[in-house]
Parts: structure tokens; sequence; C-alpha cells
């Protein structure tokens, strides 16, 4: 197959491609470099410099032969959306509609989206992980865009014929994710640990999240691209970890003795963000999700490597 690749340049989109490139499928990446790196690219793939916002990509669909799209650009702090509510719907909302018609003009069909769970979901009701059905009430403008996009891709599913997979992912973490800025929690231990640079915590620290790793993510799409259905799955091991446990579990990975203080939480953070991710498993034949500690370790090996070079 030809794939392209849209955020080939960042953290999840960056493993998405190297992974379509090992199964043997030619790869393009679009990619506006505003928080992708180059260093990431694998070399194998076509680049493409773009702004998806900003430009018309039927004609490279086209000159490619695109058979199926893996949609990752977008702008992902969620904080950045609340200070700049339309700077992130231009980003995410207009870009991917750009995309959608673009692949309708270029008669391309299949498209994965990477879409979002907590923020979708909000706190999960009935103390239990939230499945597909769960009632989606945002209370961001990150979240009220992606969920945005899921109802366009409806849209163009039942009146154009687009063949669509959604994706929900949970907090995602793995080697080369980005150690800067507020997303990533994970990469932010990671880093300030190494380096021996006092963290903090976010108000108690009780607050949940659900930790997937990475390279799960790629081996479900990796069977979604092969597949003919369409959908919306979420992306999660059901498992909570408090942001306390992470905390140790990286801690002792790294030898990290320092006690982090704790600091006001950012008003209308979550407590509880977990996922059911059953059906994605049973529908794609997916293996066990990465235990978190495994995961960690892997994690923890990258970033080691990294530092030592």
């Amino acid at each position: 197959m030809n794939i392209l690749v849209t955020g080939g340049a960042g953290f999840i989109g960056s493993h998405m491609a190297k992974r379509h490139l090992a199964d043997g499928h030619r790869v393009v990446i679009v990619d506006d470099l505003s928080s992708g790196r180059t260093e990431r690219l694998p070399r194998e793939a076509r680049f493409v410099e773009a702004d998806i916002a900003e430009t018309d990509l039927a004609p490279l669909l086209s000159e490619e032969k695109i058979d199926f799209v893996s949609h990752h650009a977008a702008q992902i702090d969620l904080r950045h959306s609340v200070s700049d509510p339309i700077g992130d719907a231009r980003a995410n909302i207009i870009g991917s509609l750009k995309l959608f018609e673009a692949m309708r003009r270029a008669g391309t069909k299949h498209v994965l989206f990477a879409s979002t769970g907590g923020a979708i979901y909000g706190e999960p009701e009935g103390g239990r992980p939230a499945t597909e059905s769960h009632p989606t009430n945002p209370v961001s403008p990150y979240g009220c865009a992606k969920l945005s996009i899921e109802k366009y891709m409806h849209y163009y599913r039942v009146v154009h014929g687009l063949s669509t997979r959604v994706f929900r992912y949970a907090n995602v973490y793995g080697p080369s994710q980005d150690g800067t800025g507020e997303a990533g929690v994970v990469a932010i231990f990671s880093e300030a640990m190494l380096g021996n640079r006092p963290l903090k915590i976010n108000g108690t620290g009780e607050q949940t999240r659900d930790y997937v790793f990475v390279g799960d993510l790629v081996e479900a799409a990796a069977r979604a691209s092969r597949s003919e259905k369409s959908g919306v799955w979420n992306l999660g091991t059901g498992v909570e970890t408090s942001v306390h446990r992470l905390f140790e579990l990286l801690a002792k990975e790294y030898g990290y003795t320092a006690t982090p203080p704790h600091v006001p939480a950012p008003a209308g953070e979550q407590m509880r963000s977990v996922l059911d991710g059953s059906l994605v498993r049973r529908d794609f034949e997916l293996p066990p999700w990465t235990r978190l500690e495994d995961g960690l370790k892997k994690t923890a090996d990258w970033f080691r490597s990294r530092h030592r070079g």
C-alpha cells in the first residue's frame, strides 16, 4: 500500500510511519514541523513539509496514489486549546476538513484518525473504565475539536463512502516522546530525573490515568490498515495509575531520590481517566496490552541512551 502519515514527525506519527515501512508499505509523511522533529523522520519515507490547514493535499494524494491515510497531525496541548480555542480549531478541525475534502477529490477512501479518550469522555461514569458508548461531553476546546472531527468523519463515511477508523487514545507514552512542555508526563518526569532536576506534582497526585504503550497503538494501527472495518475504538488498557504511583515507578527506574513538591492542579483537570480497550483487542485480535512496568523500562532505556549520547 501507499500510506500517507500526517504528523509523521511527531511522537506517535513517527512510530506509525516506521511500522508501515517495516511492513513493506510505501510511506509519505506530511508535517509542518511546528512540534515535530526532523530526527524522527525515517529516511525511507518521502517527507513533505506542509501545514494541512493551509495546503490542498489532493494533488499529493493523487500523485502518490495514496491508499490509506494515518491522520495524526494535530494541536495536542489541551491547555493551549483553552487559551486559544480558535487556533486549536484551525489546526484540528479545519486541518482535518481540508484533508477529508482532499481525500474525497483524490478518491482516497481509507483513513485512521487519532482521537482522544479522556478529553472526549471526561470523568468516567459508574466507577468503571469508559467504553465507546460512554457519554461524550468534553470540557476543553481540544476535546470538542476531536469530537467534531469524529462527527465530520461520520458524514464523509455515510455521504461520500469514506472508510473511517477512529482510535481514541488514552495517555500514550514510549520511546522518542518529547519531555518539554506540558504534554507527556512520562517523558517530562524521565528527562527531569535523568538530569537530576527538580520536578513537581500537580494537585494531590492521586489523579489517575490510563497509560498505554505506543507500541500497542502501532500494532493496532497496522492491523486496522489491513482491515475493511470502520468504527470507533478505545486504545486503553483499562488500568488506572495514579501520578504518585507513576512517579514511584520512574524514580525507582532512574534512581531518583528527591521528593517533588505539590503545586495547585490546573483548573478543570480530571481526577480520573481510564478506557475500556477490550473492543479493539477483540476486533483486531490484538495481544495483551504491555504492562506499565515493562513499557516504562523500554521507555527509560531509550531516554538513558539519548542522555548518554
